[in-house]
């Protein structure tokens, strides 16, 4: 049986466009990816980022789910910390009674942005440090109703929608386990734990009544097109963006340039290389055979595709060579 394949989309602001266009685009590449038979399409939780449209993620998946039909919609995800257990809650109990049987929650427990802005969004610093607590809380508003229990999330009380656990070290992984719940690795930015951390939640997973055996997912950005000039061009887009970010100039994501070893200096050309490590990028054969030879590696359950190109047609013809290529 063919491996699930599934989409990360970060709704990126182009330069020059706007959020509406961003959230438009997110619109018509969830169309695509449910006619390509992709299983889920995530969107993720990001704040005082000029290059992402995603930061209200919830109200996000709600306009993607209401012009979508069957696939998946989710949290790729929400940023525990920023939020309390009960809010979140609520908001994918809202969303699951709107879209019943649709609905993912995926818990990062990074903030997802610098610290002024976390203090904008009235939280602590070490709101982090309660974050397996928080998931439990969260866990047990989404749940029946315990006996005794005083507060509900209303909606959100017996909805059971899955929770999933996020990372890009051991600590996420650690917690998947323990809690029995699935697990998914950002890989397509934080390459160095991937393999240790599957090992890690594999090894030491205990079966719950949310999930009875190890359930892993990670992420690769893919992109395809044509010509492997062509592929590496689009990619081009993305390496400005993590370079400007690393530099502390978060912007919209800029056109695609030619030659990036002409306008980026080799030491920060390979640290965002180095990040975006786990690349598909060529021709559709090229791409197959990465995929398939991460998949053998790697064995993960499901794999989750993300492509942080500038032009939305590029986009679209980048993850259907994918949805060919993992048939």
């Amino acid at each position: 049986m063919a491996v699930k394949r599934s989409i990360l989309d970060l709704s990126p602001i182009n330069e020059g466009a706007h959020a509406a266009d961003a959230l438009q685009h997110s619109v018509a590449l969830a169309q695509h990816a449910e006619a390509l038979g992709y299983h889920r399409f995530w969107m993720a939780e990001h704040h005082n980022m000029p290059g992402i449209a995603s930061a209200a993620t919830a109200v996000a998946l709600g306009h993607v789910a209401g012009q979508t039909e069957q696939i998946r919609i989710g949290a790729g995800g929400i940023m525990l910390p920023n939020l309390s257990p009960l809010q979140v809650a609520e908001q994918f109990g809202t969303l699951d009674a709107l879209y019943p049987g649709r609905i993912d929650l995926g818990l990062g427990r990074a903030p997802g942005t610098d610290q002024q802005t976390l203090r904008a969004l009235r939280r602590a610093a070490n709101s982090a440090d309660s974050f397996p607590d928080d998931v439990a809380e969260l866990l047990m508003y989404l749940g029946d109703t315990a006996p005794q229990q005083v507060v509900r999330a209303i909606p959100g009380q017996g909805s059971h929608v899955p929770v999933w656990l996020l990372g890009s070290s051991l600590f996420g992984a650690q917690l998947a386990a323990h809690m029995g719940l699935p697990y998914a690795f950002a890989s397509h930015f934080a390459p160095d734990y991937l393999a240790a951390a599957l090992q890690a939640y594999r090894q030491n997973f205990r079966p719950s009544a949310y999930l009875k055996a190890p359930y892993a997912m990670a992420v690769v950005n893919v992109f395809a097109a044509d010509s492997e000039a062509d592929a590496k061009r689009l990619m081009s887009s993305m390496q400005l963006q993590f370079v400007a970010l690393r530099k502390g100039m978060p912007g919209q994501l800029p056109k695609p340039v030619d030659n990036i070893e002409k306008v980026v200096e080799p030491m920060s050309l390979a640290s965002a290389n180095h990040a975006l490590s786990y690349s598909a990028v060529g021709t559709p054969t090229q791409v197959e055979g990465y995929l398939k030879d991460f998949l053998y590696r790697f064995n993960v359950d499901e794999i989750m595709l993300t492509c942080h190109a500038f032009d939305q047609a590029a986009r679209k013809r980048s993850l259907t060579i994918a949805a060919e290529a993992l048939a």
